[in-house]
């Protein structure tokens, strides 16, 4: 076979007819270019015209300096299956350090991919398969991935580890990790493996979508304890919505995450924490400029990081639990972590507190935010049931209510036999509520309940206030905040509340409006010691 610098498909035997089996001719394909770009150095590259081509029980071993380009989304597809062969996993292409030896000194060099939709739907393992993907390679230098539609894998959609000089740029996923029930790793739209290059990895991903994948929609994380968290990797102008979590850094080090929107993911929208394989959190990360909105748990989750980190100029609103939630997981660092600065954010409309402090901070620096209008789960405990009560997929409506407009929001809804969803928001009659899990369409995986179902809600927490310190925070520097509620009615308690739990040792509270809250401006259930209050409004 002649090896070209670009290869039309049809001529080296692809069908691309959604039934013929077009994996080996593209394996011989693949073979015959790489072999030639490891003879002369010169790349090369493959272009599949449009058409549904099927690759069947095997993936495609991938060669550096072979690209893969497409005659666009919805024109070319690649639909992986795998009916002769139900416990291997099936991605398009995959190079991998177990399967193949992948490493610095053994990698993919070289290529794009770009211009083609993967669909994963086919495939279904007797277990759940974490390398189930639509792509797995690992050690990839000079890479491109641009314009990809990646959908309903059973594993992760993007699912390339140790990018060094690559972009990843305009990749749609949507509905990937199927079979991950949520608790198990990978099942995302966007995960990244980092730390194989060492302490520098130029990652770019940028305007990229991740909906309704079943854990996060991008994630960063680092692949062995041992190794150097990276600094290098950006995220830019990305959307995530629908999943469990919208953006995680689980062991980066300085990553950024720049103008991007975070909306109606089930735990988090931006996550930081031990949730990733070797347990570690990231650090030094920058996020800014982005709108984290109406999350069904909380909008930032942080944790289990030695800081610092620092959020500027975001919008954190309309979140089911907290603004931003200071915490930490078992198993993960529980050191306190230092010098993490919250500066211009506004914070608003959030079911709980604005912030919370649930995990000990060292010199923390909170200023130039508004705080307001939070504390909205203020409506008191009901139930109902009979003539006037109706479920659709993602509600439930009594006809004779009149709670009060979002006074429910994050609250767990119990009807008849013991079946739960959450409630996303609510009107005076119908409450709003969660899917089942990401990328469902209804919040009853069992059915809808019947008319007249039975019907309870709890009791709202209190207080819920502006900023709670439940645990240690050692020299905060608090200034220039507008922690207030103006809203109708009030339902942010305080300003500021240190729980009996917390201890709040120096720093300097000052220049601070703490007017206007609905019960008091602050609540000291343990005093605080030493350092300067001074200044602040109410």
């Amino acid at each position: 076979m002649t090896a070209p610098l670009t290869a039309d498909a049809h001529a080296y035997g692809l069908v691309g007819d959604g039934t013929a089996d077009d994996r080996p001719a593209l394996q011989k394909l693949v073979d015959a270019l790489g072999d030639a770009t490891a003879a002369d150095g010169r790349p090369r590259t493959v272009r599949v015209p449009a058409g549904r081509y099927v690759i069947r029980d095997r993936p495609v071993l991938w060669r550096s300096g072979v690209s893969l380009i497409g005659a666009g989304r919805g024109a070319t597809c690649f639909a992986l299956c795998n009916p002769g062969a139900p416990t291997r996993p099936v991605p398009l292409a995959w190079f991998t350090t177990a399967q193949h030896g992948a490493g610095r000194d053994n990698h993919i060099a070289d290529v794009t991919f770009a211009h083609f939709e993967i669909d994963g739907s086919r495939v279904e393992t007797e277990e759940y398969e974490v390398l189930a993907k639509g792509l797995g390679l690992q050690y990839v230098l000079r890479g491109r991935f641009t314009d990809l539609y990646i959908h309903d894998t059973a594993a992760t959609g993007f699912g390339c580890d140790f990018l060094q000089d690559t972009v990843v740029e305009g990749v749609l996923a949507e509905r990937c990790g199927r079979q991950d029930p949520g608790e198990d790793m990978g099942g995302a739209g966007i995960g990244i493996g980092v730390g194989g290059w060492g302490p520098v990895e130029r990652t770019a991903i940028t305007d990229c979508t991740a909906t309704g994948n079943g854990t996060n929609g991008i994630f960063l994380e680092l692949q062995q304890d041992d190794w150097v968290p990276p600094r290098g990797i950006r995220v830019t102008a990305c959307h995530t919505e629908d999943n469990r979590y919208g953006i995680s850094d689980w062991g980066a080090d300085g990553l950024l995450v720049t103008g991007c929107t975070m909306l109606g993911n089930h735990v988090a929208g931006f996550d930081v924490s031990a949730q990733g394989t070797t347990s570690v959190g990231g650090r030094g990360g920058i996020v800014t400029g982005c709108v984290i909105d109406g999350n069904v748990g909380d909008g930032i989750a942080l944790g289990n990081t030695p800081g610092p980190y620092a959020f500027r100029g975001n919008r954190v609103s309309g979140n089911g639990r907290y603004g931003y939630w200071q915490h930490n997981l078992a198993g993960g660092d529980q050191e306190p972590a230092t010098d993490i600065v919250l500066e211009s954010n506004d914070i608003h409309d959030n079911a709980l507190d604005g912030i919370r402090v649930d995990a000990p901070l060292h010199e923390p620096a909170i200023f130039g935010n508004r705080v307001r209008n939070n504390g909205r789960r203020a409506a008191p405990a009901t139930d109902g049931g009979g003539e006037g009560v109706h479920c659709g997929p993602l509600s439930l409506t009594d006809e004779n209510a009149d709670w009060l407009p979002g006074g429910h929001r994050g609250k767990e809804l119990t009807v008849g036999d013991g079946r739960n969803a959450v409630v996303t928001g609510n009107t005076a009659t119908e409450l709003t509520l969660a899917p089942s899990r990401p990328g469902a369409d209804t919040a009853w995986p069992d059915g809808t309940p019947a008319p007249g179902a039975t019907y309870r809600l709890p009791d709202c927490p209190a207080p819920r206030t502006g900023l709670t310190a439940a645990a240690a925070v050692v020299h905060p520097y608090v200034h220039g905040n507008r922690v207030r509620d103006d809203g109708h009615p009030r339902t942010q308690t305080h300003a500021v509340w240190i729980a009996h739990e917390a201890t709040w040792t120096g720093g300097r509270v000052s220049g601070n409006d703490f007017s206007g809250n609905a019960s008091a401006a602050t609540r000291f259930d343990s005093a605080p010691s030493g350092g300067r209050w001074r200044d602040n409004d109410g």
